[in-house]
């Protein structure tokens, strides 16, 4: 069953509300995802509000952490506050209130219902050109929950905040947090940077998430003098520019994914060798490598620059 309803979403956690167990820990995940399902359907809902909820959670800082975020706003008619409150993300109340009996709605890795039906709750009221290819990102494939990565019982979101954007995403993409620790990197550790200057964690129409349409555009946002059109064009350098950067950082200059000559030889095996000369470094190996001589490797606007040299 799909939970569309015209809530005002947010993601909350019910977890620590109370140190006791409630009654339906121990029931099957299908069968807590079935009560919760016909509870939805009846739309049981209090008539008190968010003063029915708080008469047990008040005091728990976790839950009363909901009124210093916009979600819990008394004063904007966009938050759940101005409508079922509590209510309006964790599902009707039903019963619950009278003994605990009856579950509600939990949001994140620990709850019983799919991240599916967790995200529906968002959803319904987060709709937006951002979120148009969420259906088809790899967080949604992946079954990802909205609450894995946004917090909304506090007054400040980390995933919104770029100070602490790149610690969200990197608690779950780790080799991309090795990368950008290595000697040449874009300034993600600095926070000059950050994940959503390039993606866009709800999908986008193209690979990687990526903001733009291709990975060559997306670099052109902020290297716009590498984009061109050139009259002594470098064929992998328009293609993509992956091909010999890795963006998210590299032991090598440049964040390269190989050091010259190596890298160019992938391409180039002749004319030159790249062999030093009775023993002693070459043109080909010191220094710059390749790049002593060719050193428009981006492209040529020179009319002699066909070898990229001027």
């Amino acid at each position: 069953m799909k939970w569309l309803t015209p809530l005002v979403a947010g993601l909350a956690l019910l977890t620590g509300l109370g140190a006791t167990a409630a009654p339906w820990d121990k029931l099957p995940d299908a069968e807590v995802e079935q009560i919760l399902d016909t509870k939805f359907a009846e739309g049981k809902y209090s008539s008190k509000g968010a003063d029915g909820c708080l008469m047990c959670h008040r005091k728990s800082d976790q839950v009363m952490a909901i009124f210093k975020g916009v979600h819990g706003s008394t004063n904007s008619s966009k938050s759940p506050m101005a409508g079922l409150q509590c209510e309006a993300c964790h599902g009707p109340q039903g019963k619950h209130n009278r003994g605990g009996k009856e579950p509600m709605i939990q949001f994140g890795a620990d709850a019983p219902i799919p991240a599916a039906k967790q995200n529906s709750v968002c959803l319904s009221c987060h709709q937006d050109g951002e979120r148009m290819a969420w259906h088809s990102s790899t967080h949604n494939l992946e079954e990802v929950a909205c609450a894995s990565c946004h917090k909304v019982h506090t007054d400040k979101d980390p995933i919104l905040d770029r100070h602490t954007e790149v610690d969200t995403c990197t608690a779950c993409h780790s080799r991309q947090k090795a990368d950008m620790n290595k000697r040449s990197s874009h300034p993600l550790k600095w926070a000059d940077m950050s994940c959503t200057d390039c993606h866009n964690p709800h999908g986008s129409m193209s690979e990687a998430a990526l903001n733009q349409v291709s990975v060559n555009d997306n670099c052109y946002q902020c290297h716009a003098e590498k984009r061109g059109p050139f009259l002594w064009e470098h064929a992998p350098v328009t293609e993509d520019c992956s091909l010999c950067h890795n963006p998210h950082g590299s032991v090598n200059e440049g964040m390269l994914t190989n050091r010259a000559p190596q890298l160019c030889q992938q391409c180039h095996t002749n004319p030159h060798s790249g062999n030093s000369i009775n023993g002693k470094p070459s043109v080909f190996t010191s220094g710059q490598s390749c790049l002593n001589c060719h050193s428009q490797i981006h492209g040529s606007n020179h009319p002699a620059g066909k070898a990229l040299q001027r």
